[in-house]
């Protein structure tokens, strides 16, 4: 499984990809707002950014919800990079933009996925990735994991090539439980993959190695 980090956190990225596993970055406008990123120029900028700490794919969300205003929006995002994947929201005219792009081969993220018809519908379009959103599912009391199991279901079942992006994650467990049914990417905070690494027993473990070790050493 690929592991992204969703973030416009610079230094989030690179403590990530200091790790050596991460494969991707995905970010939105609600993520470069947080960081202070604003005004049209310094986002374009902050992508570029990205692309150059991580070689991976960075998804970049266009704006527009109308067809033109997609394709406009995503060809300036793709010219940015050639790590940029633009990101398009699950609605009709975002699938007809998803068509689009996969003919031009322009690599595409379709989110806000909540259902296996929509992710159907995206698959069939052409998207490269698709993101269901299983901590807001989580939120109102539907199972995130269960629609990524049923997903992976109908893609195998028609070999279908585009990727299952698990968004959303917010813990460790996601991440494992994503792992368990297959899901193709992960994305998430910095704070669910590093708590992969934590484990009390580890951490008693060593401090016991190094106290034996204290003794034998005097």
């Amino acid at each position: 499984m690929k592991f992204f980090i969703d973030t416009a956190n610079l230094a989030e990225i690179k403590e990530a990809y200091d790790l050596g596993i991460l494969d991707g970055v995905t970010t939105n406008p609600s993520l470069m707002a947080k960081e202070g990123i604003t005004g049209a120029e310094n986002i374009l900028n902050h992508y570029v950014a990205i692309c150059n700490i991580v070689d991976g794919p960075v998804s970049a969300e266009v704006i527009s919800t109308d067809f033109e205003g997609m394709v406009r929006e995503g060809e300036q995002l793709a010219a940015l990079h050639k790590n940029i994947v633009v990101k398009i929201p699950m609605i009709t005219e975002g699938i007809k933009a998803i068509k689009y792009f996969a003919s031009k081969g322009i690599r595409t993220n379709c989110t806000l996925i909540f259902s296996a018809g929509q992710a159907l519908l995206a698959a069939k379009a052409g998207a490269t990735y698709i993101s269901p959103f299983l901590g807001r599912l989580d939120d109102v009391s539907t199972d995130g994991i269960q629609l990524i199991q049923q997903i992976r279901v109908i893609y195998d079942n028609y070999a279908f090539n585009t990727e299952i992006l698990a968004a959303s994650v917010r813990h460790p467990m996601h991440i494992i439980h994503c792992a368990e049914i297959g899901a193709d990417v992960m994305t998430g905070p910095l704070s669910a993959i590093k708590a992969l690494a934590k484990h009390p027993l580890t951490d008693l473990g060593l401090q016991q190695f190094l106290a034996d070790y204290a003794k034998g050493n005097k």
